[in-house]
């Protein structure tokens, strides 16, 4: 690593995604070092979601080259290199009445819901005892999937999608279904674990500003498929740039490590 680089743990080259005959993605590049928090926003439709399952290794460019944590899809065995990527879906489709414990414990084999015939060791229980803990969910440990909050499912996500000690987390859109109390502990939760784990890297999708925590270093704006600006999230998160991605006239504050945004003026000549 030259002058000291954090790894890599992602690495998306000239990127192109065809679904049939639409192109969803087109010319994409990106580089997501260890310990750097992305932020990836852009309007309904512009390929976001496509795009985390390039990096998440679930599905593979029509054109260029993805590498997850030095290995090209297309040349590994993909099921194995999951068990290295963490990923939050608040949509999870659980429907089993599990504790957060059994939630958490999921999160080794990489299932929805539990293996029959399988027992996790006891490095692995005290694992999940731990992240139970330090996300804040102790009191809860007894608690079941079905009578749950969507804000304590999703430290329950985070916690299991920790279990493995993944190099990469993949956030998707992880603040849907919040009440703004709720977002609000979920977004400081995400600040702590960032604290605590300095190395890890995360990739978060939104469509909201102010669903980003203040541990954000980086961002990307994507609009029809294709990068509208990327780098340090302040340079990016501006409200021109924000403005010409969502082709909207958006005014964009950012106080505190917090951004936020409001409909602008109308630019008339």
């Amino acid at each position: 690593m030259a002058d000291g680089a954090a790894a890599e743990v992602l690495r998306l080259r000239d990127v192109d995604f065809v679904r049939q005959t639409e192109q969803i993605l087109s010319g994409i590049d990106l580089t997501v070092r260890a310990g750097e928090r992305w932020a990836l926003i852009g309007p309904n439709g512009a390929g976001k979601s496509t795009l985390m399952g390039l990096c998440g290794a679930e599905a593979h460019p029509t054109r260029g080259s993805v590498h997850v944590l030095g290995h090209q899809l297309g040349r590994v065995e993909i099921r194995k290199l999951r068990e290295s990527i963490g990923h939050v879906n608040p949509r999870h489709p659980l429907r089993s009445p599990l504790t957060v414990r059994q939630v958490v414990l999921t999160g080794a084999t990489g299932t929805t819901d539990l293996m029959g015939r399988w027992e996790p060791d006891q490095p692995t229980l005290d694992r999940a005892d731990h992240l139970i803990e330090m996300l804040g969910l102790d009191g809860l440990r007894h608690a079941v999937w079905p009578t749950m909050s969507q804000g304590e499912r999703g430290r329950a996500l985070i916690a299991r999608a920790l279990l493995p000690n993944p190099a990469l987390l993949l956030l998707d859109e992880p603040s849907t279904g919040l009440d703004v109390a709720a977002r609000e502990q979920f977004l400081a939760t995400l600040d702590q674990l960032h604290d605590t784990q300095p190395d890890l890297a995360t990739v978060l999708v939104t469509h909201h500003l102010e669903e980003l925590p203040t541990s954000t270093t980086h961002a990307m704006l994507i609009a029809h498929g294709r990068i509208h600006a990327s780098g340090p999230a302040p340079d990016v998160l501006t409200s021109e740039l924000v403005t010409e991605a969502f082709e909207y006239p958006i005014e964009v504050d950012h106080r505190q490590g917090r951004w936020s945004a409001r409909a602008g003026r109308s630019r008339r000549t």
